[in-house]
């Protein structure tokens, strides 16, 4: 069930963010970040801000009273901003991110907004691949790789984020 996420989500959200990305438990996922970079990708306190922000919405995917995956999908007004797109690695490549995807899809529309932007690590290719079958598309813009308090950079290779976007 696809519901949005509330301020009694956090600790849940913030646990299935971090293992999903981040650490040993990421690596048995295929979206897993944690051969470039080593810290948190996100804390509680992070999480409660954006959820306390009304131009954002998380979408979680429940099963079983458990959040297996969400969504952060911010309105920037002419577009939804999608990021953070998150399955719990033992459960990806089961079509829990392309529901999720659907879902964005939806609420973009109610918002009247009629094009969905993201960003992607560019050496991320074969996320950038995935996304590209469901329909988004390179803008041939990049964009600087923020670091946060809780990053370190671990690749070799320099970081800089792909714009892609999808016309609804």
């Amino acid at each position: 069930m696809i519901t949005i996420a509330t301020l009694k989500d956090v600790t849940a959200l913030e646990k299935l963010i971090n293992s999903a990305y981040r650490g040993k438990t990421s690596m048995q996922g295929w979206t897993t970040e944690a051969t470039l970079l080593s810290g948190k990708r996100i804390t509680e306190d992070e999480l409660s801000e954006i959820i306390k922000n009304k131009d954002n919405t998380i979408l979680k995917f429940t099963k079983e009273s458990i959040i297996i995956a969400c969504v952060l999908l911010v309105n920037k007004g002419n577009k939804l901003y999608l990021g953070m797109l998150t399955v719990s690695p033992e459960l990806q490549n089961s079509g829990i991110g392309k529901k999720l995807l659907q879902e964005s899809e939806a609420h973009a529309l109610s918002l009247s907004l009629p094009k969905i932007v993201m960003t992607v690590i560019s050496i991320r290719e074969e996320l950038i691949a995935w996304y590209n079958r469901h329909g988004f598309v390179d803008t041939g813009m990049r964009e600087p790789f923020p670091l946060n308090d809780t990053d370190a950079i671990i690749s070799k290779q320099s970081l800089e984020f792909v714009v892609l976007e999808k016309i609804l």
